[in-house]
């Protein structure tokens, strides 16, 4: 048994501004070594995530009390018996579903569908079935097997993937989930090809790295869609070459405009409905709507029926960017480290973890794209 200083959500749908209701409590906890499977890590860095504040408003039910976090990277510091690929030392960036890799969907090479990690992590487990967050008298769920807002953490070695040690850690933690489902959106997903049109609603941590996939695809035009300008000006930089703010106009028009009807492929980043809608409004006839975005589970997308045959057309999701981490995160970490992929323009602040709760408040009034604890 250990102790560390971590931040534990409580109860979800605490009122905003977060840093009055203070729903994240940081606080000293117990935890529990690695199992014979497991691995404990010391974290570097953890980025803050939409994901992360849909579990603080409400819109993403998890079982309570939970150490949240799931973007991050660290440094082993203990290894169990059976881990023989890992030592201390060792730096990782984590995996938000733990690849079992014997299911169906793992041996079919669709990792992010492995079902018991969607299990482990629809229960707020390990891997294993082990909590090992505690405090005096509880357990202390896992947030998708990470829980990456503490300073040591222990996660199921299916859970972490080797990186080189030339890459910053704290550039290294926006690879576990911003760029692995934006890009990966891209280039799993939707396998955009050159000269295609691309259309981003929603420029987040994952939709400007669906601009940075699609610029590295060469797609052409690449169109950004938001509605604060910071935003609209940061994806003009990282590749977008037409902005949308979607305050102003008429999103679904401006793109149709632009592209002559509408483009090739749609990605929605936001994780709403009525922004799943628009996107599938500005896509093309015999076009793709892809949306990586996670809506609260009660809301329903309409569309016409009709114009899913007559049209052609396809919508389809993608989590975790359809990718495989220990062979994704590599590739685009080697991208990155060659300058194909400007991820460190994703990261506008940093902050310790005791200003978590102010970093939330930044996030959900959509003035942050990738905050990041540096522990």
């Amino acid at each position: 048994m250990m102790k560390t200083k971590a931040a534990v959500l409580t109860e979800m749908g605490r009122p905003f501004p977060y840093a009055e209701s203070t729903p994240l409590r940081v606080e000293e906890i117990t935890l529990a070594g690695p199992g014979e499977s497991e691995v404990l890590v010391e974290l570097a860095a953890a980025g803050l995530c939409h994901s992360d504040l849909s579990v603080i408003d409400g819109s993403r039910p998890r079982v309570m009390p939970m150490v949240l976090g799931h973007e991050a990277s660290g440094v082993v510091r203990e290894v169990g018996t059976a881990v023989k690929d890992l030592v201390p030392g060792d730096h990782v960036i984590f995996s938000f579903v733990p690849v079992c890799g014997t299911c169906s969907y793992c041996l079919q090479g669709r990792a992010a569908l492995c079902e018991p990690g969607a299990k482990a992590n629809v229960a707020g487990t390990l891997l294993s079935g082990a909590r090992h967050f505690s405090d005096p008298g509880s357990a202390i769920n896992h947030h998708l097997g990470v829980s990456a807002f503490s300073e040591l953490t222990v996660v199921a070695r299916e859970s972490l993937v080797k990186i080189d040690k030339s890459l910053q850690l704290d550039i290294a933690a926006l690879f576990g989930c911003a760029v692995l489902t934006g890009v990966g959106a891209v280039l799993n997903t939707a396998k955009v090809e050159a000269e295609e049109s691309v259309a981003v609603f929603g420029l987040g941590g994952v939709g400007l790295s669906m601009v940075i996939g699609a610029s590295y695809a060469k797609a052409f035009p690449i169109i950004a869609v938001d509605r604060l300008d910071d935003k609209l000006e940061l994806a003009r930089q990282v590749g977008a070459t037409h902005t949308v703010n979607a305050s102003e106009v008429d999103a679904v028009e401006a793109v149709k405009q632009i592209t002559s009807g509408g483009a090739d492929h749609v990605f929605e980043g936001v994780g709403s409905e009525q922004v799943l809608i628009q996107s599938y409004q500005a896509t093309r006839r015999g076009g793709t709507t892809i949306t990586a975005g996670l809506p609260h589970p009660e809301k329903m997308f309409t569309i016409p029926a009709f114009s899913l045959v007559a049209e052609e057309r396809t919508v389809k999701g993608s989590y975790m960017g359809s990718c495989l981490p220990s062979r994704d995160i590599p590739t685009y970490i080697e991208m990155h480290l060659k300058g194909m992929l400007p991820i460190e323009r994703l990261r506008t602040h940093t902050i310790r973890l005791d200003e978590i709760n102010v970093g939330f408040d930044r996030l959900a009034e959509g003035k942050a794209v990738r905050q990041v604890i540096e522990f």
